[in-house]
């Protein structure tokens, strides 16, 4: 390991490790968002948004992340369309990744009580303000454990993209390995890169979850709103 001149390509290494970040962060922000969608659409009363949606969900589901990167980078081009590595890796993982999420998304948004909806409609909200303010919030109370694995998941993902030359962590551990021939010493390092991003992350989005579960707010908006309710209650229990 020590036959690595490292300082030589440690300005490399944090470029792989500032790409990797960037694919996980656009990977799963365009897979969050896709994926809520079609869940959305999976939910509808309507079979001719339910049906498109559910064959999306089950094509993806089935064919693996490398040959979806093979087709977005190397079979769009043979057909006129190019795209960057930037570009073909984070749609990639975004089509991919979109499709399990909406899984996650449908069995959480179905897991919301129906006496929650009826509740809202109740009290005159309509079904925009609904899902909003009544069945999102609690949807992703129960959605968050199955998106946080995935994170995680899709970050140890990108390695893939060496595939297509990403520019990524295991892309730069393969030209340092062309260029050293240390093999064990480099991926050994690469891999120890990749427990330091992902083991706190995990353990940062498990802690997360514990207080989610808690009940604890966790926007500084909502603190403000549940302190400003104790005091109320705690005023009318003084009067009282």
């Amino acid at each position: 390991m020590f036959d690595v001149p490292w300082s030589d390509y440690a300005p490399a290494l944090w470029k792989g490790l500032q790409l990797t970040v960037l694919y996980t962060v656009l990977g799963f922000a365009g897979a969050a968002v896709f994926g809520l969608l079609l869940a959305l659409l999976r939910l509808s009363k309507s079979r001719i948004l339910r049906v498109p949606a559910a064959l999306y969900t089950e094509i993806f589901k089935n064919i693996p992340l490398l040959a979806i990167i093979f087709i977005i980078y190397f079979g769009l081009a043979s057909v006129g369309i190019k795209l960057g590595a930037i570009a073909a890796g984070s749609l990639s993982l975004i089509l991919f990744y979109a499709a399990y999420l909406s899984e996650t998304f449908r069995a959480a948004i179905a897991g919301v009580h129906a006496g929650q909806q009826e509740a809202a409609e109740a009290l005159g909200l309509g079904r925009i303000s609904t899902f909003q303010l009544v069945i999102f919030p609690q949807a992703l109370r129960l959605a968050l454990p199955g998106t946080n694995t995935f994170l995680v998941d899709l970050l140890k993902s990108t390695s893939l993209l060496v595939t297509i030359s990403a520019a990524e962590l295991m892309s730069v551990g393969r030209l340092i390995t062309s260029a050293t021939f240390r093999a064990l010493e480099v991926y050994l390092v690469i891999a120890a890169i990749y427990f330091c991003l992902c083991y706190p992350l995990s353990q940062g989005l498990l802690w997360l979850e514990r207080k989610v579960r808690a009940g604890i707010p966790l926007t500084p908006r909502r603190r403000r709103r549940f302190k400003r309710a104790a005091v109320l209650l705690e005023q009318e229990g003084v009067l009282v």
